[in-house]
């Protein structure tokens, strides 16, 4: 039987590169909540904090027993990058890529969608507690 999963990552880092977080949610397609996870990933860039955003998620999606996934993220980047359009120029996001892609495989079905930021506001406030959790140690 199909289990869908809906999944909303972020990822952020406080200057470019600078002190990064990674927020996730993953939903069940009745909308309720299964997971969230936010968390400190030390200095990198924004970019390498989307994917480890979203691989984290894709983790967690295989425990969950996900087969089908909608992925919702506001980085226009990556969701082109993972949907083909844009080629991956940087050796660390292609490596970073492969490991979504090895991941996905884990699936029946997904789709990549591109939401504006308002619509990715769960993920986002993780990433920003996160951050701020740090900030304060």
């Amino acid at each position: 039987m199909a289990k869908l999963l809906v999944i909303n990552t972020d990822g952020g880092a406080r200057g470019n590169p600078g002190p990064a977080g990674i927020g996730l949610v993953i939903k069940d397609e009745s909308g309720e909540l299964v997971y969230s996870h936010g968390a400190y990933i030390g200095e990198t860039t924004n970019n390498v904090a989307e994917y480890s955003a979203l691989i984290k998620a894709l983790e967690e999606s295989v425990n969950l027993g996900g087969t089908s996934l909608r992925i919702q993220m506001d980085s226009e980047l990556i969701v082109k990058q993972m949907q083909g359009v844009y080629k991956i120029k940087e050796p660390t996001l292609q490596e970073l890529a492969a490991k979504v892609i090895a991941l996905l495989k884990k699936f029946d079905h997904y789709t990549f969608v591109h939401v504006r930021r308002e619509f990715n506001k769960e993920a986002d406030a993780m990433v920003n507690q996160a951050l701020d959790a740090q900030a304060l140690n």
